[in-house]
């Protein structure tokens, strides 16, 4: 009450100030979605796909892209840290290394393990959108998008600006930033700098993190070259994070780094899209953080790739290919020294028939690892238009995952890999209803995926000392989800409210639940709901509610919320999260924070 109380005094304190008019936000329709082989405006795409746009993302009340996502109906993040140090990402169920995490369509899998994917997520002054995929139409990705994918979409261009930010708040957090956009006659620049570090709210939860962006286009007037450069450094206090609960002096240090180079050719009909990157992760884990010797892993992670994307448009509609190859070093004291090459060809073909009506969209990845040969990830897309606001669609396809190399060879006292796995596979079938206008947009899908070989770490039995990383015969998962969002004025200033609901059943057959390590905590039931108001020129403010219940039984209800004042150049921020101190946990065994307030203040040098 006392955080209630705060945010409606702040409202009435800073009614007096002048702002800036808030940037217009880019009409949905108008989005060119490039989580998808073939780059189609938002209404003509026949998946299941949420846009999250750089105004979504302002008005979370959210500080980083996990917790951004958490607001997202089928997206499940389970967070062991505070600030993004370390949080795992499913999508309608899965397993943290099924669902594939893209960076302006670049892949940033890992073979080591998917517990760093959201290593590599950016912080939020660069990100334009998001752009969430789910189901089958994922398939195109190939390896790794088991369940669904997600793209971060990077800003193009900050002009001539820069602005610095400062926050404080609970637990002794303290942020700074600094964001640089220059805009110059024949390139362009953003580079991001900040730090994010927090005393803990619990013994051993400190974090010491560091963020570094830079994204250069060169050559603008002619043929443009693109790199995008990203350094992520996590350290902190990992207490409870793995193995036991009573393994409370746990320390784990992390680096994820990303080069790319890239570049476009294009005709009035063919537009081919080559790129380089090299993409590494480190990690480094100490059971007892100041008696490193008693147990460390660390583990290195290169990816060397190229690929090109193309697409043609004909008579016949527009047809999507092209080329992904790559190549795995990992260096481990537990996992060994291993490489791995891998190579994607895709292609797929969108049909538009009777006068644009019906759109139709059969497509292929097939992959070849040099250790687990060769796979295909076929698929089809149909799509109907009612209306010109109301579309129905429906997704068929394949997916596989092949192991990791943690699921393979990792070993401990309470872990073991085996070597013998079998990769997974699923057929995912999924059918849906959108509809989008300017004031009101609104979403339904019905889902249904059977697994086959999923693979979680089981005990043989309920006393067993380790848990084995076994094949698991058959699973099915089966769900419905809903989205709306409504848009309303008061005194012509823009009000949002949005509400999304995700029910989800996994039912593991021919297993012992109790048995296993990963496939039993589950969002059954996820609802989420976010009110963005605006009274006042200057004045924005937002309210955030999660509800969870998860198939342990764990139920627990969460209130966030955010207010924004600006005066001129000067922005006044204010975040309160877990508003009314709920008491829950989202992976493992650790408590997630009480509610704590953070206070920041941004200045723009134009």
């Amino acid at each position: 009450m006392k955080l209630t109380r705060f945010f409606i005094g702040l409202s009435v304190l800073t009614t007096s100030l002048q702002a800036q008019d808030l940037q217009k936000e880019q009409q949905l329709d108008s989005v060119v979605i490039s989580s998808t082989r073939i780059d189609l405006p938002f209404e003509e795409n026949s998946r299941t796909i949420t846009v999250i746009s750089s105004t979504d993302i302002k008005n979370s009340a959210a500080t980083n892209v996990a917790d951004v996502l958490q607001q997202f109906a089928g997206v499940d993040i389970r967070r062991r840290g505070t600030a993004g140090s370390q949080a795992d990402l499913y999508i309608r169920g899965g397993g943290f290394d099924q669902t594939l995490l893209l960076i302006d369509g670049i892949k940033m899998d890992d073979a080591q393990t998917g517990h760093h994917t959201m290593n590599a997520a950016l912080p939020l002054e660069v990100i334009e959108r998001i752009e969430i995929i789910k189901g089958p139409a994922a398939r195109v990705f190939g390896q790794n998008a088991f369940t669904g994918a997600i793209n971060i979409v990077t800003k193009n261009s900050l002009k001539n600006t820069v602005s610095a930010k400062l926050e404080a708040g609970s637990f002794g957090q303290f942020n700074a930033g600094v964001t640089v956009g220059a805009d110059l006659e024949t390139s362009s620049h953003i580079v991001h700098i900040d730090k994010m570090t927090s005393e803990g709210y619990r013994y051993n939860t400190d974090y010491d993190n560091s963020n570094y962006f830079v994204k250069s286009v060169f050559n603008k007037k002619k043929k443009a070259i693109e790199m995008i450069a990203t350094f992520q450094e996590r350290k902190f206090g990992a207490n409870g994070f793995y193995a036991r609960e009573s393994a409370i002096d746990q320390y784990e240090e992390t680096q994820n780094s990303l080069l790319a180079f890239s570049t476009q050719f294009k005709t009035e009909n063919l537009t081919i899209k080559p790129r380089v990157y090299w993409k590494r992760n480190q990690d480094e884990y100490i059971y007892i953080r100041n008696n490193p010797t008693v147990y460390r892993n660390l583990h290195i992670t290169d990816k060397i790739g190229t690929e090109v994307n193309a697409s043609y448009t004909s008579n016949l509609g527009v047809t999507g290919f092209g080329v992904d190859v790559s190549k795995v070093y990992i260096r481990s004291n537990n996992l060994g020294n291993r490489q791995r090459f891998m190579s994607t060809l895709f292609l797929e073909h969108q049909f538009k028939l009777f006068n644009n009506v019906v759109d139709v969209t059969p497509g292929v990845a097939v992959t070849y690892f040099s250790d687990f040969k060769f796979y295909a990830f076929p698929g089809l897309d149909l799509g109907v238009k009612v209306t010109n606001n109301l579309k129905a669609y429906g997704n068929i396809g394949y997916t596989y995952r092949i192991p990791t190399y943690t699921d393979l060879f990792y070993n401990d006292p309470s872990t073991e890999g085996n070597e013998n796995l079998e990769p997974e596979k699923a057929f995912a079938q999924e059918i849906g209803l959108k509809y989008n206008s300017s004031k009101f947009s609104a979403s339904a899908a019905v889902y249904n995926r059977d697994s086959e070989n999923l693979i979680d770490f089981i005990k043989p039995t309920v006393d067993a000392p380790k848990f084995i990383a076994s094949n698991i015969a058959k699973v099915n998962t089966k769900g419905f989800e809903v989205e709306a969002n409504y848009n309303f004025n008061i005194n012509n200033y823009k009000q949002t409210f949005a509400v999304a609901y995700n029910f989800l059943e996994d039912n593991i057959i021919d297993q012992n639940k109790e048995l296993s390590r990963y496939s039993l905590n589950t969002l059954k039931h996820h609802f989420t709901s976010r009110l963005s108001t605006q009274l006042f020129k200057n004045i924005t403010q937002n309210i955030v509610y999660k509800h969870a219940e998860r198939t342990t039984g764990q139920s627990y209800n969460v209130w966030d919320a955010s207010l924004e004042a600006r005066l001129k150049q000067f922005t006044l921020t204010a975040t309160a999260s877990n508003i009314f101190n709920a008491e829950y946990i989202e992976a493992g065994f650790v408590p997630m924070p009480p509610s704590n307030v953070l206070f920041g203040l941004r200045y723009n040098f134009n």
